[in-house]
C-alpha cells in the first residue's frame, strides 16, 4: 500500500494503478464500517483508493471540526488490512488550493430535509468535496455507507444529474453486537451514554417490525422506544420513500433518526418493506 499527501504525489501514484479504480472517501477516524467499504471496493475494483480528509467545508462554525478525531496511523493500518492500494491524505491546501471553494455543488430540495434542515450548508460542503475527489481520482465506482443514507442518496443524484461518469455503490451499515451503528462519533460517548445510544437502533428495529400495520404504526413504535430512554434528545424521526420523497404505498421506504446523546450527535436508518 502506498501513502501520499500532496497533489503531485497523488497524481504520480494514480498513474501506476490498474483499473477500474474504486474510491472510498473518508474523514479518517476509521472503524469496521469503513473497513467494510474498503473491502467492498477491493472485491469490485482493480485498484482501491482511500482518501482521508477532514473537510472543513461541511462543518458549521459551531460544529466539531477541531474536535473531530484525527488518527492517521491507526487509519493507515486499517486501510492496509482491508486491502487499499493507495491512500491519499491531503492537506486543506491540497484540496482547496485557491482557498475555500467559491463554486459549490448545491444539493437542491433533498438537501434541505432531515440532516439538511438541522445542518444548513452541510451537504453543499459534502457534495463539493466528493465532486472534487471524483474529478481528481477518476474512479469507476465510489463506495459510500448506507448509514449516511441521505448523503448516499445525494451523491447518487449528483453523479447522475451532472453526468460525472462515476457509479455510486452503497454498502450496508455495520453494527455492534447490540445494534449500535458504527460511527466515528461513538468515541464521544461515556459508558452510560453508550448504553442509551442503542435506543436509536432499537427504535428503528421496532418501527420496522410494525410495518404490517402501516406508516403511523412504524413511527409510533419507533417514537415509543426513543421517548422511553432518558438522555436521548431526538432531532428527527421520519419515514420516507427509498429516494427520500414521500412514502408511496407498497414501495420500499427508509426509517431515519437523528438524536443527541451527551456530546455526540448520532444518525441511523433502516430499510422498511411493507
Amino acid at each position: 500500500m502506498r501513502v501520499v499527501a500532496s497533489r503531485a504525489e497523488f497524481f504520480a501514484a494514480r498513474e501506476d494503478l490498474d483499473g477500474p479504480v474504486g474510491l472510498v472517501p473518508t474523514m479518517g477516524a476509521l472503524h469496521d464500517g469503513h473497513g467494510a467499504l474498503i473491502e467492498a471496493a477491493r472485491a469490485a475494483s482493480g485498484s482501491v483508493v482511500v482518501t482521508i480528509f477532514v473537510n472543513p467545508l461541511q462543518f458549521a462554525p459551531h460544529e466539531d471540526l477541531e474536535r473531530y478525531p484525527r488518527t492517521l496511523e491507526a487509519d493507515l493500518a486499517r486501510c492496509e488490512s482491508a486491502g487499499a492500494d493507495l491512500v491519499w491524505a491531503p492537506s486543506v491546501a491540497d484540496v482547496y488550493p485557491g482557498g475555500p471553494a467559491r463554486v459549490r455543488v448545491e444539493p437542491g430540495p433533498l438537501g434541505e430535509i432531515l440532516e439538511g434542515a438541522v445542518r444548513p450548508g452541510h451537504f453543499a460542503g459534502v457534495l463539493t468535496v466528493v465532486a472534487k475527489f471524483f474529478g481528481l481520482v477518476r474512479p469507476a465506482v465510489g463506495f459510500f455507507g448506507e448509514k449516511d443514507y441521505q448523503q448516499l442518496t445525494l451523491v447518487r443524484q449528483m453523479a447522475a444529474d451532472l453526468d460525472l461518469m462515476v457509479a455510486v455503490a452503497g454498502v450496508p451499515t455495520v453494527r455492534e453486537p447490540d445494534g449500535l451503528a458504527l460511527s466515528s462519533r461513538n468515541r464521544y460517548l461515556s459508558g452510560d451514554e453508550r448504553r442509551r445510544a442503542t435506543a436509536l437502533s432499537r427504535a428503528l428495529f421496532a418501527g420496522r417490525a410494525a410495518a404490517a400495520d402501516g406508516e403511523q404504526a412504524v413511527l409510533a413504535a419507533a417514537r415509543a422506544v426513543l421517548d422511553a430512554e432518558p438522555g436521548v434528545v431526538r432531532d428527527y424521526l421520519e419515514l420516507r420513500a427509498a429516494d427520500l420523497g414521500p412514502v408511496r404505498g407498497g414501495a420500499a421506504a427508509r426509517l431515519l433518526v437523528a438524536a443527541r446523546v451527551g456530546a455526540a450527535r448520532l444518525i441511523d436508518n433502516v430499510p422498511v418493506t411493507w
